[in-house]
C-alpha cells in the first residue's frame, strides 16, 4: 500500500527516484501526473495516489500534458507482493492480452481469470484488461507525439485491433482524436526513434561493458555509448545512452511488434530497476557497501531473447567469453536468418529454437556435450515445454532446465537472473563471485557453501550483489585470482 506522506514528500521534491513508481491524481483538475511534474504541487486534500496509470485512468483521470505519464519508467517488477502479478505484467508488456485476451493470459499463468482479476485489483487497483489498455494507450501517445508514423500504423504498432477501436478509445479516455493529440507532426525520418525513460542513478558504462564482453559477433555490438543488435524479422535495433534517457532506434519493415521490442529493450537494460531499494539493502552490508557507493546505479543486464541468452550461457559455462561468443556467432551464421544488407558488423538474426532444434550443428567447433545440450534446450523451447521469456515462473523454469542434459545449477541461476529477471537469482558456484569475495572479505571465505551463507543477507537483491562482485574483479590483483 502506498504511504500518503512519503508520496507527497516525493512530489513536493519532484524526486526522480520515484518516477514511475506511483502516479498522482489531482481531483481539482482531473489529471494524473508523474512525481516529477513541473506543475505547482497540488494541495494535499486534492491529491490521490495510484500504483499504476491504469488505476488512475479507471478512476476517471486524464494524463497530464506537461509531464506526460506515458513516458515514465515502468514499475520495477518486484514492487508487487505477488510473483503472479509480476509475471502477468511481463506478459502484458509482451502483448499477450492484445493477442490472446485475458483468458490467454490466465492460461499462460495457469490460474483462473477471476483469480487474476482479484489479484490485479488488490495490487494495482485495476483489472488486467485495464492495465493492458493503458499500456496500449501510453505507447500510442508516445508514437503520436515522438514519431512521424501515420495514425493507422500507430494504431497497429500500439496493439489495437483496428483503427476504429483506436480512435474510439482515444476519444473515450482523452476526449480527443489522434490528430489533436499529436499536435505538430514530428519531422519525418528513417525508422523509428523513441526515448526510453531511466530511473536514476543509471550506470550505463558498466552495463555496456558487460554487454560488450558477452556480445555475439554478427548479432550484437556494443561500444562506449551505444548497443546495437538484430531482432525479429530482420529488424535492426540501436540503443544510445544519454544523460537522462536512452534513445531507441528501430529499423524494421513491420513495426506492429514495436511494443514487444520496447519491453525487451527496457528489460535488457534493466531500466525499470529501483536503485534506491537495492542500495538500501546491499549498502548496509560491510562487504558490499564500498562497491555500492562506487556504483549506485549498477544494473543487472537482462536478455533481449531468452533462448538466445540460454544458448550463450550453455556455451559459456566452460569457455571464455570470447570463445563462447565465437561459437554463438558461428551458430547464428549456420542457423539464423541473414540480414538483407549488413549493417556494420551486424549480419544475422539469432536463430529461433525451432531452427536450432532441427539443424546440423557439426563443424561449428562444438563438443558432443554442447551439441546435445543445445539441441535438447532448443527442442524443449520449440515444443513449448520451456518458457524463457515473459512470465515464466523462475523456480519451475530452473527445475525444467536442470532436467536437460548439460544444464547445471550455474546455468539455471544465470538464466533466471538475466532472461527471467529474477532479482534474487544467484549463481553461487561461479568462480568469479568466489574470487571477488575471497579478495574483499576479511575472512577470505570463498567456498560455494560459504558464499551461499553470506549471500543470505543480500536477499532479495542477490542478482545485484552478483553484478557488484563481478564488476569489482578488474581491480583484484591477478595473483589473488590464481589462488582460488
Amino acid at each position: 500500500m502506498l504511504d500518503f506522506d512519503s508520496c507527497y514528500r516525493a512530489i513536493s521534491a519532484r524526486d526522480a527516484r520515484f518516477d514511475g513508481r506511483f502516479f498522482t491524481a489531482v481531483t481539482s483538475t482531473g489529471v494524473y501526473c508523474r512525481p516529477i511534474c513541473p506543475a505547482r504541487t497540488p494541495a494535499r486534500h486534492n491529491v490521490r495516489f495510484y500504483r499504476d496509470a491504469a488505476a488512475a485512468e479507471a478512476a476517471g483521470f486524464r494524463p497530464c500534458k506537461r509531464c506526460r505519464p506515458e513516458a515514465a519508467p515502468g514499475s520495477a517488477a518486484w514492487d508487487f507482493k505477488g510473483d503472479l502479478v509480476r509475471r502477468a505484467l511481463r506478459l502484458i508488456e509482451e502483448g499477450v492480452v492484445d493477442e490472446q485476451g485475458v483468458r490467454g493470459l490466465a492460461r499462460r499463468l495457469a490460474v483462473t481469470e477471476r483469480h487474476l482479476h482479484r489479484l490485479f485489483t488488490a495490487e494495482l487497483g485495476a483489472s488486467p484488461l485495464a492495465v493492458a489498455r493503458s499500456r496500449r494507450l501510453r505507447l500510442a501517445l508516445r508514437l503520436l507525439r515522438e514519431t512521424s508514423m501515420p495514425v493507422t500504423d500507430v494504431a497497429f504498432a500500439a496493439g489495437f485491433g483496428s483503427v476504429r477501436q483506436f480512435n474510439a478509445t482515444l476519444r473515450e479516455v482523452y476526449g480527443q482524436t489522434p490528430s489533436q493529440l499529436r499536435g505538430a507532426r514530428p519531422a519525418a525520418g528513417s525508422g523509428l526513434e523513441l526515448r526510453l525513460a531511466v530511473r536514476p542513478p543509471f550506470d550505463a558504462r558498466a552495463l555496456l561493458e558487460f554487454l560488450a564482453s558477452q556480445a555475439i559477433p554478427g548479432v550484437e555490438e556494443a561500444g562506449a555509448e551505444r548497443y546495437a543488435r538484430t531482432g525479429p524479422g530482420g529488424c535492426r535495433i540501436e540503443l544510445l545512452m544519454r544523460p537522462d534517457h536512452v534513445l531507441l532506434r528501430v529499423d524494421a519493415p513491420d513495426l506492429r511488434g514495436v511494443a514487444r521490442l520496447v519491453a525487451r529493450c527496457r528489460r535488457l537494460l534493466d531500466l525499470d530497476a529501483d536503485p534506491q531499494a537495492v542500495s538500501r539493502t546491499l549498502g548496509a552490508d560491510r562487504l558490499l557497501a564500498p562497491l555500492v557507493a562506487a556504483r549506485p546505479g549498477l544494473r543487472v543486464p537482462g536478455a533481449f531473447d531468452g533462448f538466445e541468452l540460454a544458448v550463450r550461457a550453455v556455451l559459456g559455462r566452460l569457455a571464455s567469453p570470447a570463445a563462447a561468443g565465437a561459437l554463438a556467432g558461428r551458430l547464428a551464421v549456420r542457423c539464423g536468418r541473414p540480414l538483407p544488407e549488413p549493417a556494420g558488423t551486424l549480419t544475422h538474426c539469432f536463430p529461433t529454437a525451432a531452427q536450432v532444434a532441427g539443424a546440423d550443428l557439426s563443424g561449428l567447433g562444438l563438443s558432443d556435450a554442447q551439441r546435445r545440450a543445445l539441441q535438447a534446450l532448443a527442442r524443449a523451447v520449440a515444443a513449448g515445454e520451456l518458457d524463457l521469456d515473459g512470465g515464466a515462473d523462475p523456480a519451475e523454469t530452473a527445475r525444467r532446465l536442470l532436467e536437460l542434459p548439460g544444464i547445471d545449477p550455474w546455468t539455471a541461476e544465470y538464466v533466471a537472473m538475466r532472461a527471467l529477471g529474477d532479482p534474487d537469482a544467484f549463481p553461487a558456484t561461479d568462480p568469479g563471485l568466489r574470487s571477488a569475495v575471497h579478495a574483499l572479505a576479511a575472512d577470505g571465505a570463498a567456498s560455494p557453501a560459504e558464499l551461499v551463507g553470506r549471500a543470505e543477507r543480500w536477499r532479495p537483491w542477490r542478482a545485484y550483489a552478483a553484478m557488484h562482485l563481478w564488476t569489482s574483479l578488474p581491480a583484484i590483483p591477478q595473483r589473488t585470482l590464481e589462488k582460488v
